[in-house]
Formats: C-alpha cells, sequence, structure tokens
C-alpha cells in the first residue's frame, strides 16, 4: 500500500482511494527521472543549508540518504514505494532510511518546479547523448562515401532516373542532413538551459533561497525568469519531440533509398545475412524488414508530437495536471531514438552496393542530356536552344529504339550539325558526375570539400556535446558535499 505523502496527508485529508491513486500515478513512467530527481534534490539540500533554512544536521542526514538512493538504484537494488510519482516515492523511502530529517526537504519547492528540472535536465541529457549517436554515424556516412567516390549511380527526381552522381555524394546528402537535424538538437539544448528550480508552485517563496547558487550546481546557464511560466512551460519537450520526429522522419527517407536499391528492379545493393529477413511461405526472398521498420518509426514520433501538442493547446497559464501527461511521449521518444540510431548504424555495416548494376542504369545515357545541353552551351550557345536541340536528339533515338549513348556522331549530326565527336564524349557517366564541381556539386572537387565542411560540422557538433554537464559528472561533484 501506498503511503501517500502528497497532497492528502499534507492537507490532513484521507488516504487517497486505490484507484484514483493508479489513475493519477505517473511513476510506471517517471522512474525513468530517478536520477535526474536526486541531482535536483542533492543541489536543493545543499542550498538550503548554506542559506540557513533547514538544520545542518538535518542537511547532512538527507544527502547521504538520497546518496545511497542513487548507489542503490545503480546496483539495481532499490525498490520505491508505490506513490503518485516519482518525486514522492522518493520522499518516502528517504523517510523510511533516514527518518524526520527527511521532511524539511521539500522546503521552498514544490513538485511543479521539481518536474519542470527533472525534465529539462533529462532532455539536456538526451539531447547529448542523440548528438553523439549522430556525430558517429555522420562519421560513418563520411567514411562510407570516401569508400565510394569511383562508383556512379543514378540520382532521381520525382523517382524517375535524373542525372548521374557518386555514390560518395549521395552518402554526403543524408551526412548534410543529419548535420541539421543535429543543429535542431543543439537549440533544444538551448530551451532546456535554463533552471526551473526554485520558483516554487507559480509565484516562488517568501525564504530567502539562492536560485543562483542552484544553478551553478546543475549546470544551467540561466535561470527561467517568471514562475508562473515556468511550471506551465512544455516548450522545451515539444522542441524536443519536433526535432526527434524530425530525424525518424529522415531516418526513414534513407531506409525508403536502400528498401528501393536492395529490390530487383534497381539491382544497387545487396543485404547482409544478418540483417535480411525471409519470408515464412517463400523461401528465395531477403526483406528489408529493419529499414522498413526504422521508416514505421517515425509514425508513432509524429503521433507523440501532435498528442503533446493537443495537450497543451488551450491549457491557462500556471500548472495543470494534464501535463503530467508529458511523461509518455517524452521519455518514450528517448528510448525510439537511441533504438533507431542504433539499429541503423548496425544496419548500414551490412549493406554492400554493386558498382555495376548502378553504372548500368546510366550506360543509355539519358541521364547525361542535360551534360550534352552544357557542352553546346560551352561551344556559346544560348541554353535553351541547347536543350530544345537535345530534346530532338533524344526523339531521335527514342524513335529508333536506340540508346542515346549509342547514337553515332553521324547519326546526333543529322538531327543538330552542332553535336559532334567532343561533344558527345560527355555521355559517359563517372566523367559526367565528375565535371560537376560546382560548389555542392557531384564532381570530385566539389564532393572533396563537401566532406572536409562535413566533417568539420559533425566535430562542431561533438564538441557542444561534450560541454555540456553530464549527470554522472553531477552527482560526482555534488556528493563531495558532506563527505
Amino acid at each position: 500500500m501506498s503511503s501517500v505523502v502528497a497532497k492528502t496527508d499534507a492537507a490532513g485529508g484521507a488516504t487517497l482511494h486505490p484507484q484514483v491513486l493508479a489513475f493519477s500515478s505517473s511513476l510506471k513512467l517517471d522512474r525513468a527521472l530517478l536520477k535526474e530527481d536526486l541531482i535536483g534534490s542533492l543541489a536543493h539540500i545543499a542550498m538550503l543549508a548554506r542559506q540557513q533554512l533547514v538544520p545542518q544536521a538535518d542537511a547532512r542526514a538527507i544527502h547521504h540518504g538520497l546518496v545511497s538512493l542513487w548507489e542503490d538504484a545503480a546496483k539495481g537494488t532499490l525498490t520505491l514505494p508505490d506513490e503518485e510519482d516519482v518525486h514522492m516515492a522518493v520522499e518516502a523511502e528517504l523517510h523510511r532510511r533516514i527518518g524526520a530529517p527527511s521532511q524539511v526537504l521539500h522546503t521552498a519547492r514544490s513538485r511543479n518546479d521539481q518536474v519542470a528540472t527533472d525534465l529539462r535536465l533529462w532532455t539536456r541529457e538526451q539531447c547529448v547523448r542523440t548528438l553523439e549517436s549522430i556525430g558517429g554515424l555522420v562519421g560513418e556516412l563520411l567514411q562510407y562515401a570516401e569508400a565510394g567516390r569511383a562508383v556512379v549511380l543514378p540520382a532521381y527526381t520525382h523517382r524517375q532516373r535524373a542525372q548521374p552522381i557518386s555514390l560518395a555524394y549521395w552518402w554526403a546528402s543524408w551526412a548534410a542532413g543529419l548535420l541539421r537535424d543535429g543543429e535542431a538538437f543543439r537549440f533544444v539544448l538551448e530551451q532546456a538551459d535554463t533552471l526551473a528550480l526554485g520558483v516554487g508552485a507559480i509565484s516562488g517563496t517568501s525564504l530567502a533561497t539562492d536560485r543562483e547558487s542552484v544553478r551553478e550546481a546543475l549546470g544551467f546557464s540561466r535561470l527561467t525568469e517568471n514562475g508562473l511560466d515556468t511550471v506551465g512551460d512544455r516548450d522545451f519537450a515539444l522542441d524536443f519531440l519536433y526535432a526527434s520526429t524530425r530525424l525518424l522522419v529522415r531516418l526513414g527517407r534513407l531506409s525508403t533509398d536502400l528498401i528501393d536499391f536492395s529490390s530487383k528492379e534497381f539491382g544497387f545493393v545487396t543485404l547482409g545475412a544478418e540483417i535480411a529477413c525471409g519470408s515464412s511461405m517463400m523461401p528465395h526472398k531477403r526483406n528489408p524488414d529493419l529499414f522498413e521498420l526504422l521508416r514505421g518509426k517515425s509514425g508513432s514520433a509524429i503521433g507523440a508530437l501532435t498528442g503533446l501538442l493537443a495537450t497543451v493547446k488551450g491549457l491557462p497559464g500556471g500548472y495543470n495536471r494534464d501535463l503530467q501527461e508529458d511523461r509518455g511521449p517524452l521519455l518514450e521518444m528517448g528510448v525510439r531514438l537511441e533504438e533507431c540510431l542504433s539499429v541503423l548504424r548496425l544496419g548500414l555495416k551490412n549493406v554492400r552496393f554493386e558498382p555495376e548494376a548502378c553504372r548500368a542504369a546510366l550506360e543509355d545515357g539519358s541521364t547525361q542530356a542535360t551534360d550534352l545541353a552544357e557542352a553546346l552551351v560551352k561551344k556559346g550557345i544560348a541554353f535553351r536552344d541547347a536543350y530544345q536541340a537535345v530534346g530532338r536528339l533524344v526523339r531521335s533515338a527514342r524513335e529508333q529504339n536506340l540508346p542515346l549513348a549509342k547514337l553515332t556522331v553521324e547519326q546526333a549530326a543529322q538531327v543538330d550539325p552542332r553535336f559532334d565527336a567532343k561533344v558527345l564524349t560527355v555521355l559517359e557517366p563517372l566523367a559526367a558526375a565528375a565535371r560537376k564541381n560546382s560548389a555542392g556539386g557531384t564532381g570530385e572537387l566539389a564532393i572533396a570539400q563537401q566532406l572536409v565542411n562535413l566533417a568539420q560540422s559533425a566535430a562542431a557538433m561533438r564538441a557542444r556535446a561534450q560541454s555540456v554537464p553530464r549527470l554522472d559528472g553531477l552527482f560526482s561533484k555534488l556528493k563531495e558535499n558532506w563527505k
């Protein structure tokens, strides 16, 4: 049975009905906030002691009790009582261990500012972990890109073959997008980097607290400005869900390329036995289930984002219990992100591109039609005129049932005498890709610069992640109080 230290006992009322407690409890979910809750309490009790708001002996007992809870949790031996939430469960277990001194821990704070602090600490930690995972993934993509610089394949618009690109360029395109997703998580870091603890239930406290010292102890950059805003603010949670959804949508899009490329219709990719799944009925199948599942995960992410948006829509100012619904989408998203990033990295290690099949998709020369037009432009012909001339050449090849690349100089000259042997050399796929050296292009020089730039951006992202205080490090420092 619950001891129910919250609300009813505090007000001198009867114990909550078990069904009401079960319905209102968030403990099952927010056990995941235990570390954050303990660290926040360690910083809070240290401040109360410094400000002489609680007896030193009580503060010392609370400190050691909180440390013992952390250490038992690390060993997997901690069992929390059945309270409304992790905050009350910690307080109840602390009371069981140290007795009366635990009653001063909640001085000058509310569960409202406590949970706001826990969630910010959790979001900050999760952003760091996600940035590190993105950085690792981008590093691997750049390695794949270096290995694929001599491989050419079609790029697609409208899922139709468009122009030749290098495989390095294809990998780099996904690295560039992932780095933008990393920027979104860096923005979330900035939004979550405010200390909520100390604003109380809604309007602060009449006690002489020192929020600044707590901010420093927990490694936040600044304090929240207004308690009424603070306790009802879940913007940082929405930002995290948005960034996460964006990232998972991108992983799904990358997965779609690999799903298509591994089909017989494309044949660009072979999936390794460790990730290719079979069929319960068709023994010949090698299915890309891993990538299909990755693509599917973005659907539930979109649902989580829209769900929390719907929860906060129309809420009045201040704290409302509706906000407890933030726990599910937020905490579950952290698990989903780690799982998806990890399994994608595993999957990509078991993907093999087939250079000959990729090149064969370019051999008819149709994807080099723009290169023909640009070759004419280099001879001083206006682009629209060159475009139309190439269009006539393409139609002529189709009428003769010939690939564009198989037309002879004589056949091309019959369509337009400006097509000569030099112009037609641009139909070679690898050379066509290598020539596109405009900034952002697939040419050899352009892609070399892109890989350098992407590597630098990834390094800057990892450096930002490494600059953020981590939970374990904060605990080690806070533990030093009252040795």
